[in-house]
């Protein structure tokens, strides 16, 4: 399996509820080749949490889509967009007692 370039993930808060995978993928592709373009969504309703995650193939296109798209108005909602958070397997192992 490839593995993911550290800073090619970005983390879109603040979507609008009826922001859909296809809408995010479509907003975020004129910045270069998009692998994943996905939503959270809760569990029980199955209904969007109002954020996702837009993989990159390249960090270069990932940085570019952070500084063009962070802070514009999408659906009437000012989203915000950075690099993801990973944690690491050694940052896990210390909430597990």
């Amino acid at each position: 399996m490839a593995k993911r370039l550290l800073g090619s993930q970005l983390f879109v808060s603040r979507l609008s509820f009826y922001t859909t995978p296809k809408d995010l993928k479509r907003l975020f592709s004129p910045f270069g080749a998009i692998t994943e373009a996905r939503l959270v969504v809760d569990p029980k309703t199955q209904r969007p949490k109002g954020f996702g995650f837009v993989t990159f193939e390249s960090d270069v296109d990932a940085q570019n889509a952070l500084k063009a798209m962070n802070g514009k108005i999408i659906d009437g909602r000012l989203i915000f967009v950075e690099v993801a958070k990973t944690i690491t397997p050694e940052q896990g192992d210390d909430n597990v007692k």
